[in-house]
């Protein structure tokens, strides 16, 4: 996928991240041998390390730039996080979030043998809050996680010309903003675990 949307997009960013950020090191030890397999692993707690191709595809639709502050909705195991980390480099920042708590300690470690200290961390999502307003506006916002409908909470959390990439209704889904306009377009047909809302 060399041309996205009508832009360049530098394909060697995306394959030097997933080099540089080996995926064994976010898997259970008892898996870690099953990294190379191109297909979602489980971690615990009903979540998986998702598909690495799945994983390539949407880092190319979020066209992450160096300097950008990113959230990493659904971190997971922290592989993406880690991998956003590296393509904000130094000047950039990364916020993952996940609510199951026994994944945030092996997740936190993992990143922290990754990842130089600053650029990126995995913080308890709050209950009842959908991403992180209170650390908005990001240019742009990963969920790994799908969704039966878009969420209205995410966009808000977008700064002008920035970029989300949700599963939604097992298709995977491109907001940009414009002003106060979105922009969506539609990428392919997608499994995730469910994103979890809690109600308001």
């Amino acid at each position: 996928m060399q041309e996205l949307l009508g832009r360049e997009v530098p394909a060697d960013r995306i394959a030097q991240a997933m080099r540089a950020v080996p995926r064994a090191r976010f898997l259970p030890a008892a898996l870690r041998h099953r990294a190379g397999e191109d297909a979602p692993l489980p971690i615990g707690e009903g979540q998986t390390n998702s598909q690495p191709t799945t994983v390539e595809n949407m880092l190319r639709l979020l066209e992450v730039r160096e300097g950008h502050r990113v959230l990493d909705l659904g971190a997971g195991s922290g592989w993406t996080t880690a991998l956003l980390a590296h393509l904000v480099g130094p000047t950039g920042e990364v916020l993952g979030l996940e609510r199951q708590q026994r994944l945030l300690s092996p997740a936190r470690t993992a990143l922290a043998e990754t990842v130089p200290e600053g650029r990126a961390r995995i913080r308890a999502a709050r209950p009842g809050v959908l991403g992180a307003p209170e650390d908005a506006p990001f240019d742009r916002i990963l969920v790994s996680a799908g969704a039966g409908r878009l969420p209205p909470a995410l966009p808000a959390q977008l700064g002008e010309g920035g970029i989300l990439v949700i599963p939604v209704g097992q298709q995977m889904r491109r907001i940009a903003r414009r002003g106060d306009a979105l922009e969506e377009t539609v990428h392919g047909a997608y499994l995730f675990v469910p994103l979890i809302e809690d109600p308001p």
